[in-house]
């Protein structure tokens, strides 16, 4: 599913998109960032930057010529530790003593089963990781931060990303990459983990918010209808695996090619690594199982008879 757009947004430009809101659009376009990413800028006098995007210094000029008389910088939020979100955290933080906030470095919330995963070497991933992030202040579940006219409020939602956090802002929420406004999320493990991003977007609907501010393309006026067809994509796939494995065993290289059947050939390999994740939740399941050690390539089977899952 991919939501109706618009027209692009000039590179570089604040639009404003909501009383004392202003997105910038970061100039990396990609088959994966799409028109690229949303720069936002909330508040009057004190602002809050959230997710300052690639190290790139035309966008960090822009952020900065973004400023009217009186303003300035007071927080800097980041989503999530990819390449397209913190790396320019840091050179912001460094013109104006803005500190950044986020839930930790790239590694922070790695479930057990992943950094098991990791551990071993051989199951591949790490697209895109900003491995040298690190937050001046790590936020925690719930963490509420106040600042002068705006209201923050983090969530903890890995699935997308091991330490990636949604935003809460009254009755908006800023998604990151957990929903965002053009298609669904590359899940790779080990960063990624889809039994987080199942319970995420769960734990996101529950919130009923009435506009999401994603990532990437533009916002999303019909929130819960948008992770309704989050959730039913990711069962669909899942109940497309689990056919594909009833006809025998196969790789998630295999499986992708058999269902991602209008995929371009450039964005096979990411959607083998979506097919990778749900073969490690449905393996948590005890519904497939790999043919001998776990690694990227692994053939998965369904388990038949005396077929112990392992």
């Amino acid at each position: 599913m991919h939501l109706p757009q618009g027209e692009r947004p000039d590179f570089g430009h604040a639009d404003v998109i909501g009383p004392d809101l202003r997105r910038i659009l970061a100039p990396n376009p990609s088959p994966m960032t799409f028109w690229g990413t949303n720069t936002y800028l909330l508040g009057r006098r004190n602002l809050a930057v959230i997710d300052p995007g690639p190290d790139d210094p035309a966008h960090l000029a822009a952020i900065l010529d973004a400023l009217e008389p009186g303003q300035r910088i007071s927080h800097i939020f980041v989503t999530h530790s990819h390449l397209d979100h913190s790396p320019l955290a840091a050179p912001l933080a460094a013109e104006t003593g803005a500190p950044v906030l986020a839930y930790g470095d790239a590694r922070a919330g790695r479930s057990p089963v992943m950094t098991a995963l990791c551990e071993t070497g051989e199951i591949g991933g790490g697209e895109g990781v900003d491995h040298g992030f690190t937050p001046d202040i790590a936020l925690l579940d719930g963490h509420k931060i106040t600042g002068d006219g705006w209201h923050l409020k983090a969530h903890w939602t890995p699935g997308h990303f091991c330490n990636h956090l949604c935003f809460e802002s009254g009755d908006e929420v800023f998604t990151g990459d957990l929903v965002m406004g053009w298609a669904s999320s590359l899940v790779s493990p080990p960063d990624g983990d889809l039994t987080h991003f199942m319970a995420s977007c769960a734990r996101l609907k529950a919130l009923a918010p009435r506009r999401h501010l994603p990532g990437h393309g533009a916002p999303i006026d019909t929130p819960a209808a948008r992770l309704d067809w989050l959730i039913g994509h990711r069962r669909g796939r899942e109940a497309a695996i689990l056919a594909a494995l009833d006809q025998g065993a196969r790789t998630a290289t295999q499986i992708a090619h058999e269902i991602y059947t209008d995929t371009p050939a450039k964005l096979m390999p990411a959607a083998a690594r979506n097919v990778l994740a749900h073969l490690i939740d449905l393996m948590q399941k005890s519904e497939a199982f790999p043919q001998g050690p776990l690694h990227a390539d692994s053939r998965f089977a369904r388990p038949t008879g005396n077929d112990a899952p392992g």
